[in-house]
């Protein structure tokens, strides 16, 4: 089976190596902190010293870091990628980041004998785990064809959407963090609507869970957030780091966002209020509060 290089075993990264290795896939790993890479060890994956020791080993790499000035140091800095890769190789970049980011890696990537794709993930941590996550994928179908047995492995192949050229993937994912920041507040409205009222918030969702505001997030955060379960899937430390991405392509794209910009208020006061290493649903917690519950 094709040799996996994994860089960025962090709460997604660390699920969605282990489903490869679940796979049979051989998997070479790095990441900054030992306990994950000590897990995948024990899984049967083996630990690399630097990403270049990474990339001598595997012509499959995928990274899953928190921003795009962590990618670009794992690919172009000292005993970074680039300086080892193999001809050929195909780098799955699953973090999130700014679509010309995206774009600038995937030219020095060309530019090294390399194939760069932009494939961001949504799902979650829930998703990284049972391997149900959605990649969005911007670059070369060839090589996205190539890679897709291994992404079939962490997402479903149905799930696996070739969005377009180079960028096209980052477009994608701001897309749905746009949707997902607009969607998570407007559920936190109206549990606290019912809340207000007196009215049993968990069965409202179950009323609404029947009709046309059926969502995942009203599904899965809803719950969150009525209940006060805000252990991670997705820091909100991170989420207002997506949803400054998210602005910024709206803003270059001279798209009109209001709805986004009174989100972004509220992703910050999260942040602010030290709330950051919470899961993004605790985004509810800052509308209760402005509605003083």
């Amino acid at each position: 089976m094709i040799t996996v290089g994994f860089i960025g075993l962090g709460l997604m990264g660390k699920p969605m190596a282990l489903n490869l290795r679940k796979h049979g896939f051989p998997v070479i790993v790095h990441s900054r902190s030992r306990p994950p890479v000590d897990a995948l060890v024990a899984a049967g994956a083996v630990a690399a010293e630097s990403p270049a020791d990474v990339a001598r080993q595997a012509r499959v790499i995928i990274t899953m870091l928190p921003d795009g000035p962590d990618v670009a140091s794992v690919l172009e800095g000292e005993r970074g990628v680039f300086s080892t890769m193999q001809p050929g190789t195909v780098i799955v970049d699953s973090s999130t980041i700014a679509p010309a980011t995206a774009r600038r890696l995937a030219e020095a990537t060309a530019a090294h004998g390399g194939t760069f794709l932009d494939g961001p993930v949504s799902g979650g941590e829930i998703g990284a785990i049972d391997g149900t996550l959605t990649f969005m994928v911007g670059g070369d179908a060839a090589a996205l064809a190539e890679v897709t047995p291994v992404l079939s492995v962490m997402g479903k192949p149905e799930r696996i959407v070739h969005v377009g050229e180079s960028g096209a993937g980052q477009i994608c994912k701001a897309c749905n963090q746009i949707v997902l920041g607009g969607t998570m507040s407007v559920v936190a409205e109206a549990i606290a609507l019912a809340r207000k009222n007196g009215v049993d918030p968990m069965k409202v969702r179950a009323a609404l869970m029947g009709g046309f505001a059926q969502s995942r997030v009203l599904e899965v955060h809803g719950e969150r957030m009525i209940t006060g379960n805000y252990k991670p899937g997705f820091k909100g430390k991170l989420f207002r780091k997506d949803f400054g991405i998210a602005l910024a392509a709206l803003a270059e794209a001279g798209v009109p966002a209001p709805a986004s910009a009174v989100v972004a208020q509220l992703v910050q006061t999260q942040v602010s209020q030290g709330h950051g290493e919470d899961d993004y649903s605790a985004i509810g917690d800052i509308i209760f509060k402005l509605a003083g519950l």
